[in-house]
């Protein structure tokens, strides 16, 4: 059928063709749109790694990215050990790991209560993981928790910390986690793949100040939302570092390694407030234009792409590299601020971070301790109010029931009983 249409076309001309210039209209639109898709969906992971009894430790994986990384890794037989601020009796998150456990074919699913908010529960958390003896196996770490404030009209979120959401969950949670996990890190067997993967970005927004002060200063969402992130480079590179100089007691050389993914812009549940700025009218101007966005942005499964690259790809894994590597559209790219690979830098924020962390902690255990010493003087007078209001009720009873075993009647009452009475009356 075609060919002889084909055939009459060419013989006879294009116009002879019925709706041949509509056909061909909508052909070149279809083209069009879908070669922009595909550019700007990003590069593929075209690596390709045995995850099968691998333990992986995810932040952020519940929804966006970080949920697109767990599924991919979940259906390769990863073991992933979900970092979140729910507890694991949570209705949610109980259907979310029931659901990826279906779909993955894949039970080695879990989940543990670290709430990023909050220091003291990063802390439980890390500790009681380090404390396990022996080791408890770990070959992966992907840091993908983000948050962005929708627009500088909406005040800033605090946490229970006392410090700003954005610069405790996007850095200094980061910071405080793997500080603690630090030991369970390079106490790994010699022979394992050990990857530390930051969601960071290439530096392009703005970030004045210097790096790991100021956050508490007056500044643009923006400025403080790129120091964060600028931050979290500068203490990867440190981090790494901190890795490579340990001297092993085998003598054989350093197998953790520290990675920094930008995945790009991506239709994220984040990404969808930042456009349209936490407000209704910015949701109906985002569900307008949607369109528009479907075809510039990344869905999540493709903003994946490139930190599946980093957890998967053979070079990043051999003896002979040194790590603190950039990723951007799976490829290996410099970072663009100077600051990421200064080490006075980087040590001024180290020291920055550890104080700030010690001073929020010793805050908060004395708001717990007070808050207990509270509640339990609550609970003590609460027992001495029941305790009194028991013996109240006692007393009342035991009136009540003297006051009935008196006679009705208000005259005197004589000796003997009514007979004797009668018989003496007699």
């Amino acid at each position: 059928m075609p060919i002889p249409i084909i055939s009459h076309g060419v013989a006879e001309g294009i116009s002879a063709i019925p709706h041949a210039f509509t056909v061909l209209k909508v052909a070149a639109v279809v083209t069009v749109v879908a070669l922009l898709k595909y550019f700007f969906g990003g590069a593929r992971n075209r690596s390709e790694r045995l995850m099968h009894s691998k333990v992986v430790m995810v932040t952020g994986g519940t929804s966006g990215i970080g949920a697109a990384v767990v599924h991919d890794l979940a259906s390769r037989g990863a073991q992933i050990i979900l970092l979140t601020q729910h507890a694991p009796t949570d209705v949610f998150l109980v259907d979310y790991i029931e659901d990826l456990r279906q779909t993955t074919n894949n039970e080695l699913i879990y989940a543990e209560q670290v709430d990023l908010t909050s220091l003291h529960s990063i802390r439980t958390f890390a500790t009681k993981w380090v404390d396990n003896a022996p080791p408890r196996r770990l070959d992966m770490i992907i840091l993908c928790a983000n948050t962005l404030k929708p627009s500088r009209n909406n005040p800033p979120k605090i946490t229970p910390d006392g410090l700003d959401e954005e610069w405790q969950i996007n850095y200094l949670a980061n910071f405080h986690l793997l500080s603690i996990l630090s030991p369970a890190i390079r106490a790994q067997p010699p022979d394992r793949d050990v990857r530390v993967i930051f969601k960071g970005s290439t530096g392009k927004k703005s970030t004045k100040g210097k790096a790991g002060g100021g956050q508490n200063k007056k500044q643009s969402p923006s400025s403080l939302y790129g120091m964060t992130k600028l931050s979290l480079m500068v203490f990867a590179q440190a981090f790494q570092k901190h890795l490579s100089a340990y001297k092993r007691p085998d003598q054989q050389p350093m197998n953790a390694r520290v990675l920094v993914v930008d995945p790009g812009f991506s239709r994220t549940p984040g990404t969808r407030r930042w456009i349209t700025g936490g407000s209704l009218w910015g949701l109906f101007l985002y569900l307008t234009t949607w369109p528009f966005w479907w075809l510039i942005l990344k869905s999540p499964q493709q903003g994946a792409q490139t930190i599946l690259y980093a957890a998967m790809e053979a070079k990043f894994g051999r003896s002979e590299a040194t790590g603190g590597w950039l990723l951007k559209e799976c490829r290996e790219i410099d970072y663009l601020r100077k600051e990421v690979k200064d080490e006075q830098v980087a040590k001024q924020l180290w020291e920055f971070s550890e104080r700030q962390i010690q001073e929020k902690e010793k805050e908060a255990a004395t708001k717990r301790a007070l808050a207990k010493k509270a509640n339990e003087e609550a609970k003590k007078t609460q027992n001495e109010n029941k305790a009194d209001t028991t013996t109240a009720a006692a007393t009342a009873s035991k009136n009540s029931s003297t006051s009935s075993a008196a006679p009705s009647s208000g005259k005197k009452q004589t000796a003997g009983s009514r007979r004797n009475r009668k018989a003496n009356n007699e």
